[in-house]
This record gives C-alpha cells, sequence and structure tokens, in this order.
C-alpha cells in the first residue's frame, strides 16, 4: 500500500481549479490556500488580494500515485491552465493569481524530476511560459467559505471552461 502523497497546485482562481481537481480519480482530499508568500502566520484573502503578500492562490492536493501517478495529475493540470500567461488566468489578474507546482519536504528526487519534465516538456509547445516551481515554503489555508465553494455556489465565478470537467470526468472516472 502506497502512502498518499500531496502537492500545491497554483493556475488562477482556486475555486475552479479545486472543483476540476475534485473530479479527478485518485485524488482523495483538496484544501483551497495561499502558497509561497512573504508573511508568516495565518493570512486573510483581504491580505493576499492585494498582490503585497507574495501568496498565490493553491489548492492543496492529496492524491494516491498508485491510482494517479504524479505525471498524469500534472498532465490534467496543464489543461486547465495557460500557462503562456503570466499573473493571470481567465479574468483573474495580479501575482496572486500565478501559475505554479510546488512540491512539499516529502517530495522524492522522482517526484522534483517530474514535476521539473512536465514544464519542459510544456515549454517545449511554446514560445515562453510561465510556472513557478520548487518546493512549497509557506502555506496558509484559505478562509471556510472558499472551500468547496463552487459545490455550495453553482452559479459561481469560474475560469475553467465547462467542457473541461465532462472531459477528466470521460477520461479518468472515479
Amino acid at each position: 500500500m502506497t502512502d498518499n502523497k500531496v502537492i500545491y497546485l497554483a493556475g488562477g482562481c482556486f475555486w475552479g481549479l479545486e472543483k476540476y481537481l475534485k473530479l479527478i480519480r485518485g485524488v482523495t482530499d483538496t484544501e483551497v490556500g495561499y502558497v509561497n508568500g512573504k508573511i508568516n502566520g495565518p493570512v486573510t484573502y483581504e491580505q493576499v488580494y492585494t498582490d503585497t503578500t507574495g501568496y498565490a492562490e493553491c489548492v492543496k492536493v492529496e492524491y494516491n500515485p498508485e491510482i494517479l501517478p504524479l505525471k498524469s495529475l500534472l498532465d490534467f493540470y496543464f489543461m486547465a491552465i495557460d500557462p503562456t500567461l503570466e499573473n493571470r488566468q481567465g479574468h483573474d489578474v495580479g501575482t496572486r493569481y500565478r501559475s505554479g507546482i510546488f512540491h512539499s519536504d516529502n517530495a522524492t528526487e522522482e517526484d522534483k524530476e517530474t514535476i521539473e519534465t512536465a514544464v519542459r516538456e510544456t515549454a517545449e509547445r511554446y514560445r515562453k511560459i510561465y510556472v513557478e516551481t520548487g518546493r512549497m515554503t509557506t502555506y496558509c489555508p484559505a478562509e471556510e467559505y472558499h472551500q468547496d465553494y463552487l459545490e455550495k455556489n453553482p452559479g459561481g465565478y469560474c475560469h475553467i471552461r465547462p467542457e473541461l470537467y465532462a472531459y477528466v470526468i470521460s477520461k479518468n472516472p472515479r
């Protein structure tokens, strides 16, 4: 039996990214939050929204690598974002909406290599991409009202194309 792993994925507004990632078979848990900022301790959405804290909105993803290898998870991630956009996704603009893949302290060298390979292969398809990679240095869960936001508010804003939700279900049913 393999232990679950954790990775932090940033790609625009965390509401839609969380909903999308939850649909992927092998994802065992998600939590939206703020990653790799300059302030220690809890931060609020209002603070992060100022783009002065250095934090990015992200989804903390727990996954079972026996069911969902990291490479497959990253393939799904790159389907959901536009890696050519700097500090934005959809209509969301600001450093808090930058894209990034951040590994946890217990990531293996193989995990880190998988991340770098996925980013390099994506970069080969475009002239320039904007996807940070590295270790998760700071993380703070977002407020409760942000957790599972689109489940609680089905008509809420989302930058992810609705057909992508159907696609992920058809390609990787739970």
